[in-house]
Parts: structure tokens; C-alpha cells; sequence
């Protein structure tokens, strides 16, 4: 069984150029193991470089998500639906569990915790191929956008409230964040938030990245 045997190791030996013959007769295993493991790696997409840094049961679970997992006692989450969920604005795995764990509740079955929740997703999403992760170099790019969703803001001494917009900067390398809040999208706020991100952070970068976004973006070019 593929659970037995350690699929980081294969993925290495794979890597060496050895064959699934060589591989399995050096590790003891069976052929059909070694080829189980290599056409899962081929279909998530996943080389030896994206796990070189990995433990053996994290390259497991990324290859066979779900199997063999210990928590399979509980209620098994529609992943298809979380994955779903998730591409809605203001929607976290923390809040989809919180649903899962109550319709887990309302139906009487056991249901796993939130780390849980989240590796097995992450296994979910790494087996449909749909992650690929962006190497970034330090000090290269700020990723700039406004949010999605807006706060208010309440004057202590006339009540008043007025909506304010999130402008958010990223250091993708680092996640560090900045946030300023402005009163408006136009270009002199954008210009001013600009100004502010580059105080905090001490400095600037080559590039900066934004989304398709009306405020910074001023034409498609083809190339």
C-alpha cells in the first residue's frame, strides 16, 4: 500500500532518473506503488522541487488527500462547495467550517476541528491542480488593490457615519500588510494612500501590481 511506503522518496529517486523498476526494487515495494504515487504527482502537478522541502506526510496527503486519514470517523465537508464558497467576498474557512461543524451538530455526526478542516481543504485544492505557488524575491513588488468590503466610521462628537474604503498594499515575499482607509476611490485618495503605504513601508519597489481596478488602471494594452 502507498500509505506503507514514503512517496517523497519515490518523487526523489524519480527525480534521479532511476526507473519505477529501480525504485521499487530499492525500496522493498511493489511496482504498482511506485506507479500509483508517480501518476498522482503527475495529476496534481507536483515535481520534486514543490515538495522537496516537505515531510514525508505532507507529501502523502498532498498526493492521496483523504486517504487513510484517521479522521475519516468524521463527516466528510463537500469540499466542492467550500471551494466554491470561497470565491465569494467576506468568506473565510473559518466561516465555513463554523457552517460544516453545525450542520454536523443539527444532524448528530462528529465532526473534525478547524486545523483539520483547513489541511484536508488545502489537500482538496492541491489535487484538483488549481494551486500553484508564485515565487517571490524580496523587495521586487508591492501588490496595491482597494477591498472589497467597506467599514463606517462614527464622528465622537456629532454621531455622524460615513463609509470609508480600505486601501490595501501587500509585500507578497514578506505578507506584510498596510492598510489606509480613505473616503473615496478617486485618484487624489489613491494618489494620498500611495504616499502613505510608501512612509510605512520605508521605501519603495521597482514594481507595483494592481488589480483591474478603475483608479489605477488607465488602458488594456495588448501586449
Amino acid at each position: 500500500m502507498v500509505r506503507k511506503i514514503k512517496a517523497k522518496t519515490i518523487l526523489r529517486l524519480s527525480e534521479r532518473g532511476l526507473s519505477g523498476r529501480a525504485i521499487a526494487r530499492s525500496q522493498g515495494v511493489a511496482r504498482r506503488s511506485v506507479a500509483e504515487t508517480l501518476d498522482a504527482a503527475t495529476s496534481a502537478g507536483v515535481g520534486w522541487a514543490d515538495v522537496a522541502g516537505k515531510t514525508d506526510d505532507e507529501v502523502y496527503a498532498l498526493l492521496f488527500p483523504g486517504r487513510g486519514d484517521r479522521e475519516s470517523v468524521y463527516e466528510r465537508p463537500d469540499w466542492a462547495r467550500v471551494h466554491r464558497e470561497l470565491a465569494r467576498v467576506g468568506v473565510t474557512l473559518r466561516i465555513l467550517h463554523g457552517e460544516y461543524m453545525d450542520g454536523c451538530r443539527q444532524a448528530g455526526k462528529p465532526y473534525m476541528g478547524y486545523d483539520r478542516f483547513c489541511k484536508l481543504y488545502a489537500a482538496y485544492v492541491a489535487g484538483l491542480g488549481a494551486a500553484s505557488r508564485v515565487e517571490h524575491k524580496a523587495g521586487r513588488t508591492i501588490e496595491v488593490d482597494w477591498a472589497g468590503k467597506t467599514m463606517r466610521i462614527v464622528d465622537p462628537v456629532t454621531g455622524d457615519s460615513s463609509r470609508v474604503y480600505l486601501f490595501v498594499a501587500v509585500l507578497p515575499f514578506s505578507r506584510y500588510a498596510f492598510v489606509e482607509p480613505a473616503l473615496d476611490m478617486g485618484q487624489n485618495s489613491w494618489l494620498r494612500c500611495h504616499v502613505a503605504m510608501f512612509e510605512w513601508f520605508g521605501g519603495s519597489t521597482p514594481r507595483l501590481v494592481c488589480d483591474n481596478l478603475k483608479t489605477g488602471v488607465v488602458k488594456h494594452p495588448r501586449e
